[in-house]
């Protein structure tokens, strides 16, 4: 069946077509329906089905002979340890885990949050929750303490699940001294907390309060598999970067099973059995979807990596993995090829690995810039699919599917839009616009499974943050165009379409440009006030290592090259050579704190930094070219 039949099917008949794929499911009691409209614009999925995820994802395939079959790889080059679990000790760690929450009166429905690296006890605690029908919120390990206490007063959660520390490359991060400092802070009292010890660093237990990750599972009696309806909160995931109160996305379990399964074959193009690996993690939508769930629905094997592209060792470590382990398909951010081409732009750490396992590479979480995309072509000699996706969505909007019908890449572009997703740019009055021309990127209700049903215990503020703006459709925050064969094109989000004396610029295309020159390792473009044209565009530039050229010669030749490629309308001048550009934890540009800085406002230090230092980098870095608003 071709893409385009899929796809159309999905569109026009989306209570068949998901009915069709939720035949991959085992279900507890079979959906006699898969859309719920009779609440629009809040739609439901699979709501009168019962069933359960670590069924789905574990129990299934003991049950179907494949228990020697392993399951999660654990590579950890920051601990120099390697470990395999197959499907059938995955299953013995996770129903007596289970069994040791059950004891202490976790049952369905209870809220747990999990404050853990990159471990495979992370994903045991999300299965054994998945087990009980728990609702799970996975915290990205590390958050300040602060961050971690909004999220508990917000889930309530009746246990927290966490790691005495977080290894990073030179340093250990102490989680425990950070759990206790959010558990004072919060107003909510959880009963009780489960703390796993890690051998860098064994934390202090609180009496009364916490528990020994081995010593509470000693003597329990394993826990079966509680089934759940189709519309029973997954999870909740707090938005990255959210000030103030956290938005917590909901994840309904029948459509969230359903929609990654069918993922596994016809997007990612992996079969059960071979070595998926997304180098993500499982504080981040990707790590949920794409490290969990989704590889062990499809019985696959999944990696769970801890460490860093560079610098744990070198450059090379991505190839190693690869090579090692097999990878069939890869999925990681382009900030981390950006990162591995800053630092080894000839690849010769590749030369040194058998990559010839891999099939195809994936790219998402930002804006895959063509010089990054046509770099990693070139090295690997495999497609690059650029597709996109949302926490929101729980998995892509639009992509290449891989194994249904591999499509032309267009360098650019995430491709087209999947199953379900009807896709449109819009003007600001909500009325489509004719193709190619640039506008907000909303999707038409009803959005398809797995993607969010709501917001946790606030639905004014989901109708508000996606609803309400364009009647009918679903507000992805995204500006970009659609073209003459149906390809879309994400140029920014946006608030990162600025306006140069009344002309609409996206800051996506100058990046495209800035980074295509051969100098020019990362780099970001913003728009920044201007009493004259409104904004205009200052770029930060991230040079390739080794390069020693003058900075202001280098400057002055991008400056040129967005004159030639987009025209003087840009009013491209300022620009600046900086060491490293201010980063969430997972890869995102924090552009909209740049902005702050420059125009002088006040701002808020983001909850997700990477290195909170890099933002007086930025200041200092603006001074020196005398930007005026400094």
């Amino acid at each position: 069946m071709s893409y385009a039949d899929v796809y159309r099917r999905s569109i026009d008949d989306p209570n068949g077509f998901w009915l069709e794929q939720a035949q991959a499911i085992d279900w507890d009691t079979a959906p006699t329906r898969a859309l719920f409209d009779e609440g629009a614009p809040i739609y439901e999925w699979f709501k009168d089905a019962e069933v359960n995820t670590c069924w789905n994802a574990v129990d299934r395939h003991v049950a179907g002979g494949r228990g020697n079959q392993v399951a999660i790889i654990y590579d950890s080059p920051v601990t120099h340890t390697r470990q395999e679990i197959t499907y059938a000790e995955l299953l013995e760690r996770v129903s007596s885990l289970a069994g040791a929450l059950k004891a202490k009166g976790i049952e369905k429905g209870d809220r747990v949050i999990i404050y853990m690296p990159m471990v495979p006890q992370a994903l045991e605690a999300m299965l054994a929750c998945a087990r009980l029908g728990a609702i799970h919120s996975v915290v990205f390990g590390g958050f300040a303490a602060r961050e971690l206490a909004t999220r508990i007063d917000d889930a309530k959660p009746k246990a927290i699940i966490a790691a005495s520390c977080g290894i990073e490359p030179g340093r250990v991060v102490h989680y425990k001294p950070l759990l206790d400092g959010a558990m004072d802070m919060a107003t909510h009292k959880p009963d009780f907390c489960v703390i796993y010890q890690r051998e860098q660093e064994v934390a202090h237990l609180t009496p009364g309060r916490d528990v020994d990750w081995h010593e509470f599972q000693y003597g329990i009696e394993p826990a079966a598999c509680v089934p759940v309806r189709g519309d029973h909160p997954a999870y909740i995931l707090y938005t990255s970067g959210t000030t103030g109160q956290p938005k917590g996305v909901l994840r309904a379990t029948g459509g969230h099973l359903v929609a990654l399964a069918w993922t596994m074959k016809n997007l990612y193009n992996v079969n059960p059995g071979e070595v998926f690996w997304s180098a993500s993690d499982v504080g981040w939508v990707v790590g949920h979807s794409y490290i969990v769930y989704a590889p062990l629905l499809h019985g696959a094997t999944t990696i769970v990596f801890e460490g860093k592209p560079v610098g744990t060792p070198d450059a090379g470590t991505f190839w190693r993995i690869i090579d090692q382990n097999k990878v069939v398909s890869f999925f990681t951010a382009p900030t981390a090829f950006r990162a591995i081409k800053r630092e080894d732009p000839k690849g010769e750490f590749l030369a040194k690995y058998n990559t010839s396992s891999l099939r195809a590479l994936f790219l998402a979480g930002e804006r895959a810039d063509p010089d990054t995309v046509i770099w990693a072509q070139q090295k690997l000699g495999v497609p690059v699919i650029d597709h996109w996706w949302q926490t929101e969505t729980g998995w892509a909007i639009c992509g290449n599917p891989q194994g249904l019908e591999p499509l032309p890449v267009k360098i650019g572009s995430p491709s087209v839009p999947m199953p379900g997703y009807d896709v449109q740019v819009l003007d600001e009055g909500g009325h489509p616009v004719k193709a190619g021309d640039l506008g907000a990127i909303a999707i038409k209700l009803p959005l398809p499974p797995g993607t969010l049903p709501n917001l946790w215990n606030a639905e004014a503020r989901f109708r508000k943050s996606y609803l309400d703006h364009f009647p009918g459709y679903y507000e992805t925050g995204d500006a970009g165009y659609i073209d003459e064969d149906g390809y879309v094109y994400i140029m920014a989000r946006t608030d990162d379409v600025i306006n140069v004396a009344g002309h609409r610029l996206s800051t996506g295309a100058m990046e495209e440009v800035l980074a295509s020159h051969p100098d020019v390792g990362e780099c970001a473009v913003i728009g920044v006030a201007d009493e004259l044209k409104g904004q205009l565009p200052l770029g930060f530039l991230c040079l390739n290592k080794g390069c020693n050229r003058d900075h202001a010669e280098i400057v002055k030749e991008t400056v040129g090259l967005v004159r030639d490629k987009i025209g003087p309308v840009a009013a491209f001048k300022l620009a600046v050579v900086v060491d490293r550009l201010p980063k969430t934890r997972s890869g995102k540009i924090l552009r909209a704190t740049m902005v702050k800085i420059a125009d002088a406002e006040d701002y808020k230090m983001p909850a997700t930094i990477d290195d909170p230092a890099i933002l007086d980098e930025i200041a200092v870095a603006l001074r020196t070219i005398g930007y005026a608003n400094r």
